[in-house]
């Protein structure tokens, strides 16, 4: 079957002054072009590679994914840019085992981020990967220990610590511009109603559906998982708080000196989409239609808020964090910026607007940026696999309690549940289709 080529469009929308941004060197060293593999080719794997091949500091050598058409359309693309055809696989095992590859992008879904970020590090890469860091916490720390055992760079894509808004409005707040933060709330809030169960049906004949599900359960195929929708399929992923909680919640400890949370308590449930259907002729999402999760530090009181339905509400904002101090609320926001309510009345409004690299509205040509500078001077980049690791696992303890129905206790030096057995089973999980857990034989 013949397959339409996409053409590039490069933004051309100025990127923000890198003035607000952490200390970042881009070294265009044409001299130095690193091996490059991309795992999992689909749109937001292709984004992630584009904004890499801008830097000129990359020689695409491989592309991996499960389905064919995907990444022959993939390695069509990266021939029409740079006009060299890169080798395609379909198993990253096979990649790894043929290729010398310097850097490998990861940009599967969340079941696979374990075992594709560790082989490749083992294999001696160099890591950019998507957040979150794992689907259970036991894979987000088993990443973790093979960055720091073979000494690889490891940056994951939470390019919401970059971007100069961010950064600007994380310094007003450690400034004490907002005064004493007592509490805050991390939100994402969308439209939505109803889900009607789809119809399953054979895999593509492209997609290798077997490989696809990999170490996760194997079920029916279905289209509403793929392409694109497998992040409310909780085989897969965590859901919303697995996916947008990770980049908010990632705020909230990027301000606060406490590490982690001492005590857990999530609520959800599905009653607008109904309840969750998976059999042998139909399937829905699992995934919670809203999500309350509250965690309690030693100094304040955060939590995370979302729902798939209702619009954005009185509040108007659809995403963001809300900080709550003395001295007024400071709204942390995407693609509106910041601002600043202050408690008096009497006072105006405190805001800066956004600066992103359009049309995705990210920062992902900063976070590539960072990440080759760590590499090239042996520093961590800005977003370490330490600091994915430490979001991502709140996002996964607000799932967990969820799940279990109660509120749990987290004794983060330990990584551990406190007198909670039955809680602490589900830091990981049962691996299928011959897959092996991270560091078991």
């Amino acid at each position: 079957m013949s397959i339409k080529r996409r053409h590039f469009i490069q933004s051309a929308a100025a990127v923000g002054t890198l003035a607000a941004t952490p200390a970042i060197h881009a070294r265009k060293n044409k001299a130095k072009r690193y091996r490059t593999a991309l795992i999992g080719s689909g749109w937001w794997g292709m984004n992630i590679l584009k904004e890499a091949l801008a830097a000129e500091n990359i020689q695409v050598v491989a592309l991996c994914d499960v389905d064919s058409d995907k990444v022959e359309l993939a390695a069509e693309e990266v021939e029409d840019l740079t006009g060299h055809a890169p080798n395609t696989y379909g198993d990253f095992r096979e990649l790894l085992e043929k290729e010398e590859v310097e850097i490998a992008i990861v940009a599967t879904p969340d079941h696979w981020h374990a075992l594709n970020t560790i082989a490749a590090i083992e294999a001696g890469a160099h890591i950019f990967v998507e957040k979150p860091t794992g689907h259970t916490i036991a894979e987000s720390r088993a990443m973790l220990e093979a960055a720091r055992a073979n000494d690889r760079v490891v940056q994951v894509g939470m390019h919401r610590r970059i971007g100069p808004h961010y950064v600007s409005g994380m310094k007003f707040l450690k400034d004490g511009g907002a005064g004493d933060i007592g509490m805050v709330k991390a939100f994402v809030h969308n439209r939505g109603g109803a889900e009607l169960p789809t119809p399953n049906s054979a895999p593509p004949e492209q997609l290798d559906w077997k490989m696809y599900c990999g170490p996760a359960p194997m079920r029916p195929f279905n289209r509403k998982i793929h392409p694109g929708g497998f992040r409310h399929f909780l085989d897969f992923a965590n859901g919303t708080l697995g996916d947008w909680g990770v980049h908010w919640l990632d705020q909230i400890l990027w301000w606060t000196e406490e590490k982690y949370p001492k005590q857990i308590h999530s609520v959800g449930g599905r009653p607008v989409k109904g309840p969750a259907v998976m059999n042998q002729t139909h399937q829905t999402t699992d995934a919670p239609d809203h999500q309350v999760a509250t965690y309690q530090f030693e100094s304040f009181t955060a939590y995370w808020e979302h729902r798939r339905f209702g619009g954005t509400g009185p509040q108007r904002s659809s995403v963001g964090c809300h900080f709550y101090g003395t001295k007024g609320t400071f709204h942390m926001g995407w693609r509106d910026g910041w601002t600043f309510y202050p408690a008096d009345s009497k006072k105006a409004p405190i805001h800066q607007d956004a600066v992103h690299k359009e049309p995705d509205g990210h920062s992902i040509d900063l976070l590539w940026a960072d990440f080759v500078d760590a590499i090239e001077t042996g520093r961590r980049p800005t977003c370490d696999v330490q600091i994915g690791h430490d979001a991502t696992n709140m996002s996964l303890l607000g799932m967990l309690s969820m799940k279990l129905g109660r509120s749990v206790i987290w004794d983060g030096a330990r990584e551990q549940i406190v007198g909670d057995e039955e809680a602490n089973v589900l830091l990981r999980r049962p691996y299928h289709n011959g897959w092996k857990y991270p560091g078991t034989a």
